[in-house]
């Protein structure tokens, strides 16, 4: 169940940035979409994306890609932020630039509603001195252009404060085996309390956590990653070793130990990894057979957290701008 909306989600969820060819390095689109429709065929129904994402190049690859059986599937798409390379983020959110893009989500999707509308990591000042946007979203859910509306936020901190400005039906933000903001920031307790349903994001850690990459910079194309300094992808490239215990233990994977953690929350209703091929795939949609998280497991994981710096709060003032 998806907090309040009524919607029915899948555990594992679909991560889509990938699938816009600006963020992980060059795409085939043929293969895309033979991995969205493998993905519904095995029982992943919800799909998040974002106008951003390829400059919408991503929302046209899941419109082709489920053509005939919109019914089937959950799409979740977003607004807000504009292209750009490096940290600096910059955004649009006024009323007609809202407006002006939903449509044009729609027609990409080949839809004529989203299932969820996602503001895509606003700015709290923004938000605040900016109170016509909600009117804008709350006219969008009457007309029925969107089913329900949600917040993808830049951090667990910034989403407390978003909370209660606007009666979100989800969040989104980032939660995996090395970022555990979202828990020692009392999100999830506020999710709870508020029936919002919670979007797990980066729960393999921009892929790091599959145990696959290294802390060097060797990229393909235009790839995110490249933009972070080679010490904070060291730390990352390193972290799964720290884990390789418990999931030598269970037998399963390093991503199948990361995505079974990012379920673990009782306020999680989805997590969304990125899938390229069919046996990522694969890979993933088995976590629903693994038993959950025991409380030692989780007590290693909070120690093994607790031991370690993951992540330099230096390292996006070093990194590429």
């Amino acid at each position: 169940m998806f907090g309040r909306t009524g919607l029915l989600v899948s555990e594992i969820g679909y991560g889509t940035w990938g699938l816009g060819g600006d963020a992980y390095g060059p795409v085939d689109d043929d293969q895309s979409v033979s991995c969205l429709r493998a993905a519904l065929d095995l029982g992943i129904n919800f799909y998040d994306t974002s106008d951003l994402y390829g400059s919408g190049h991503s929302e046209e690859v899941i419109g082709r890609a489920f053509v005939g059986c919109r019914d089937r599937v959950v799409l979740a798409t977003k607004v807000g932020l504009l292209p750009h390379t490096g940290f600096y983020m910059p955004q649009e959110l006024s009323p007609g630039h809202v407006r002006r893009a939903v449509e044009a989500s729609l027609r990409r999707l080949r839809t004529d509603y989203v299932d969820l509308y996602q503001l895509h990591s606003p700015e709290v000042s923004y938000l605040k001195k900016h109170p016509e946007l909600f009117d804008v979203l709350d006219a969008l859910r009457r007309e029925g252009k969107v089913r329900a509306l949600g917040l993808s936020a830049r951090s667990p901190a910034d989403a407390l404060i978003i909370l209660d400005l606007f009666d979100f039906e989800s969040v989104q933000a980032n939660f995996n085996l090395i970022d555990h903001r979202a828990a020692d920031d009392c999100l999830f307790s506020r999710a709870i309390e508020k029936n919002i349903a919670f979007i797990a994001r980066t729960p393999l850690c921009f892929g790091y956590l599959t145990g696959q990459l290294s802390g060097r910079k060797d990229f393909r194309g235009r790839d995110h990653r490249a933009n972070w300094p080679e010490d904070q992808l060291r730390r990352w490239a390193n972290a799964p070793g720290l884990f390789s215990r418990l999931h030598e233990q269970r037998q399963c994977t390093p991503s199948q130990l990361a995505l079974l953690f990012s379920l673990s929350p009782k306020a999680v209703s989805t997590t969304i990894p990125g899938m390229m091929s069919l046996n990522e795939i694969l890979e993933n949609v088995a976590v629903s057979d693994l038993p959950p998280m025991s409380a030692q497991e989780l007590d290693d994981i909070a120690h093994i957290y607790r031991s370690n710096t993951f992540f330099d709060k230096t390292a996006k003032s070093r990194g590429k701008q």
